[in-house]
Protein backbone atom coordinates (compact mmCIF):
# COMPACT_ATOMS: atom_id res chain seq x y z
CA UNK A 1 0.00 0.00 0.00
CA UNK A 2 1.36 3.44 -0.81
CA UNK A 3 0.14 6.48 0.56
CA UNK A 4 2.80 9.11 -0.16
CA UNK A 5 5.84 10.97 1.64
CA UNK A 6 6.02 14.07 3.10
CA UNK A 7 8.63 17.07 2.21
CA UNK A 8 9.19 19.06 5.23
CA UNK A 9 10.55 22.78 4.61
CA UNK A 10 12.03 24.74 7.77
CA UNK A 11 12.58 28.35 7.81
CA UNK A 12 12.79 31.28 10.89
CA UNK A 13 10.34 29.63 13.62
CA UNK A 14 8.53 27.69 11.08
CA UNK A 15 7.80 24.23 8.94
CA UNK A 16 5.65 23.62 6.03
CA UNK A 17 4.57 20.32 4.93
CA UNK A 18 4.16 19.14 2.10
CA UNK A 19 2.60 15.65 2.18
CA UNK A 20 1.48 12.59 -0.53
CA UNK A 21 4.53 13.52 -2.52
CA UNK A 22 6.32 10.79 -4.75
CA UNK A 23 9.15 9.29 -2.94
CA UNK A 24 11.85 10.29 -6.00
CA UNK A 25 11.60 13.85 -4.61
CA UNK A 26 13.56 16.87 -6.19
CA UNK A 27 15.17 17.95 -3.22
CA UNK A 28 17.39 16.52 -0.51
CA UNK A 29 17.74 17.37 3.31
CA UNK A 30 19.68 20.45 3.84
CA UNK A 31 19.15 22.26 0.30
CA UNK A 32 18.28 25.33 0.18
CA UNK A 33 14.90 26.28 -1.39
CA UNK A 34 13.53 29.17 -3.00
CA UNK A 35 10.08 30.76 -3.73
CA UNK A 36 8.81 29.11 -6.65
CA UNK A 37 10.96 25.87 -6.86
CA UNK A 38 9.59 23.18 -7.61
CA UNK A 39 10.97 20.38 -4.79
CA UNK A 40 8.84 17.65 -5.32
CA UNK A 41 5.69 15.95 -7.53
CA UNK A 42 2.34 14.22 -6.50
CA UNK A 43 2.77 10.63 -5.15
CA UNK A 44 0.49 7.95 -6.57
CA UNK A 45 -2.65 9.01 -7.85
CA UNK A 46 -4.90 6.09 -7.26
CA UNK A 47 -4.54 4.20 -3.26
CA UNK A 48 -6.50 1.00 -3.15
CA UNK A 49 -6.54 -1.44 0.21
CA UNK A 50 -7.01 1.76 2.73
CA UNK A 51 -10.08 1.17 4.61
CA UNK A 52 -12.44 4.20 5.01
CA UNK A 53 -10.78 5.92 2.67
CA UNK A 54 -13.11 9.06 1.22
CA UNK A 55 -11.48 10.06 -1.52
CA UNK A 56 -12.11 8.94 -4.57
CA UNK A 57 -11.71 10.57 -8.23
CA UNK A 58 -14.20 11.28 -11.20
CA UNK A 59 -13.73 7.71 -12.12
CA UNK A 60 -14.70 6.68 -8.83
CA UNK A 61 -11.08 5.40 -8.47
CA UNK A 62 -9.78 5.58 -4.95
CA UNK A 63 -7.08 8.15 -4.90
CA UNK A 64 -4.58 9.90 -1.75
CA UNK A 65 -6.32 12.87 -1.90
CA UNK A 66 -3.81 14.87 -3.00
CA UNK A 67 -5.78 15.78 -5.60
CA UNK A 68 -8.94 16.72 -4.34
CA UNK A 69 -8.21 18.49 -1.25
CA UNK A 70 -5.32 20.51 0.56
CA UNK A 71 -2.54 18.68 1.25
CA UNK A 72 0.05 21.07 2.85
CA UNK A 73 0.54 22.10 6.31
CA UNK A 74 2.17 25.25 7.85
CA UNK A 75 2.92 26.28 11.40
CA UNK A 76 4.83 27.97 13.93
CA UNK A 77 7.03 25.64 15.85
CA UNK A 78 7.20 27.13 18.46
Amino acid sequence: MLVGYTITLSFDNYKVSYCHCDPNFIVNVGDKVFQGQVIGNVGPKNVYGVKGNQYHDAQGNPTNGATTRLSSTFRNSN
